[in-house]
């Protein structure tokens, strides 16, 4: 691993310091410092984050940061409320999601406490009441423009009509700059500020090609990199090049960001933390997997009161951002939340693990879009991960971990723009794509028939990955008698956290997620809150 070269000087912290958050949509572990840090040969080393990079290097950057489920809803139900996913009650499902106001959330709790709250683009959706968690859109400042969601389709746009490439993508980011100029001014009484940046460019769709036109990413430079759950072929290595395409100008949009703080001088005082809330979407293995490439991500921490220029291998879950942001803010941190306050991390001097107790990471999901399944059950699923092993638990391996495969087995294949614009046409759990295209297209293949089964089929109840000796989580070990005592282990140890944190998964055969309105049909009418459990345990100290 290589050291970083410098950190900033560490300057006075005042009482309240304010808190500046990127969390981008369907954004993974992807910049280009993890393959300076991890080493060479892998997808990162053609991604391009100078903005991260540089943040990431004067403050502490995170190799095992996992969301607790990778789909967004439930993602942020969790971030926000500093609990485990399955402690928010319909905050633990993507469709049909509603929030129950009775959980608290660091955004509400730091306003309470003085803060000047402010979002700008995704916060948490789909849900009801809209972004409820961030107190609805009264604190929403996207006047200026929210043309940075559809970054590559609009500056293609602009091109287009004449406008020269630079100019159109300045022409975007002066949209970002105008947003978060208008929380800033907003702020009349010099309050402590939290502002929550939320794009979602890199939510599909995006346009094809536009990784090399926009940005110079040649999909050629991935032959040879690819991980083995992403066929080596040339649509896929396209699609995956206009997905760092887009996590570019992800990037250059923090940039904008950075220099509109310097700008107004809160430079110093400001907690800067960069992450995004799971995998990439439209590929196998990515987002709605507990498989690495669909829960690890990108997470930087910098600002004052953070020894900087350091990595830390400690399993973080994004849910311990909540009471991270509290403590700055020198809020109470309410019992209830189960996620842990990272700063003694961040003002521990060490470097690799700095927490000896922070060696696992729990994730899961439970139903993503509203027709997954033909009766519309969830694929519920749970997993422990550490540094040597991936246990992953399928309650239900009878069902379809990405949905049914819907139009295809009657031997037919739909439109080609069906497969690559309409996510819901089959394996309604993967976002449409060229990659999804292309595979689907090749499920009868002799060369790819195997692939397109180990990817969309069926799994069993128990996948057991040594990650020493399989990164890429490709052996499944859980019937192996060598690893019987590790799995034994690991499920205890899994089990045991569920029952803790009163997980209804594992409370009356999981009766909770498999009833109305947490499964089957979608309800269109206005739900009321729904409570998680009778007894949902307070977190231990």
């Amino acid at each position: 691993m290589l050291a970083f070269l410098f950190a900033l000087p560490q300057a006075a912290v005042a009482a309240q310091p304010n808190i500046l958050f990127f969390f981008a949509d369907d954004w993974g572990k992807h910049a280009s410092i993890y393959a300076d840090i991890e080493g060479k040969g892998g997808v990162n080393d053609i991604v391009r984050t100078p903005n991260f990079d540089r943040i990431a290097k004067q403050g502490v950057l995170f190799r095992n940061a996992n969301v607790n489920a990778p789909s967004c809803t439930p993602c942020r139900s969790s971030l926000l409320s500093g609990q485990y996913f399955w402690r928010t009650g319909r905050g633990a499902i993507l469709q049909g999601a509603v929030w129950d106001e009775k959980i608290p959330t660091f955004p509400l709790l730091l306003r309470d406490a003085g803060y000047h709250i402010g979002k700008t683009y995704k916060v948490w959706s789909p849900g009801t009441p809209a972004d409820a968690p961030y107190g609805g859109q009264q604190y929403t400042y996207q006047k200026a423009g929210g043309r940075m969601n559809q970054f590559s389709s609009t500056v293609t746009k602009l091109v287009a009509s004449g406008t020269k490439l630079d100019a159109a993508k300045e022409e975007i980011f002066s949209e970002v700059r105008g947003n978060f100029h208008d929380f800033l001014a907003a702020n009349k009484d010099g309050k402590p500020f939290c502002y929550w940046y939320g794009p979602t460019n890199t939510h599909r769709i995006w346009m094809k090609g536009n990784g090399k036109k926009l940005w110079a990413i040649d999909p050629d430079q991935l032959k040879g990199k690819m991980p083995p759950y992403l066929p080596d072929v040339p649509e896929v290595r396209e699609d995956l090049a206009d997905y760092f395409g887009e996590i570019a100008a992800l990037d250059a949009s923090f940039g904008v960001l950075l220099d509109e703080l310097e700008k107004s001088g809160q430079r110093d005082n400001t907690l800067i933390v960069i992450s995004g809330d799971h995998g990439a979407p439209g590929f196998p293995h990515g987002k709605c997997n507990l498989y690495g490439f669909g829960t690890n991500v990108s997470l930087s921490i910098t600002g004052p009161g953070v020894k900087g220029g350091r990595v830390v291998n400690d399993f973080v879950n994004l849910t311990d951002l909540a009471p991270t942001f509290l403590e700055t803010g020198k809020v109470s941190v309410p019992t209830v939340m189960t996620g842990r306050s990272l700063w003694p991390i961040l003002r521990s001097e060490k470097s690799g693990l700095v927490d000896a107790t922070r060696t696992q990471v729990f994730t899961g999901r439970e139903r993503h879009v509203e027709n997954a399944q033909a009766d519309f059950l969830p694929y519920p699923q749970r997993a422990i991960r550490t540094a040597e092993h991936v246990l992953i638990i399928n309650f239900h391996p009878e069902r379809w971990p990405l949905g049914e495969p819907r139009n295809l087995l009657d031997g037919k294949t739909p439109s080609d723009d069906l497969l690559e614009n309409n996510s819901r046409i089959t394996h309604a759990d993967v976002d449409a794509s060229p990659t999804k295209l292309w595979l689907i297209k090749q499920r009868n293949s002799a060369e790819w028939q195997a692939h397109y089964q180990w990817v969309f089929g069926k799994r069993p109840k128990y996948e057991l990955y040594d990650l020493k000796a399989d990164p890429h989580e490709t052996k499944n070990l859980a019937d192996d008698p060598a690893y019987a005592t590790v799995k034994a282990d690991l499920e205890k140890r899994l089990i045991a956290e569920l029952t803790r944190t009163g997980d209804p998964r594992v409370i009356d055969d999981g009766k909770y997620y498999e009833t109305p309105p947490l499964a089957g049909p979608l309800l269109r009418e206005k739900a009321k809150p729904a409570e998680p459990s009778k007894n949902l345990p307070n977190k231990k100290k």
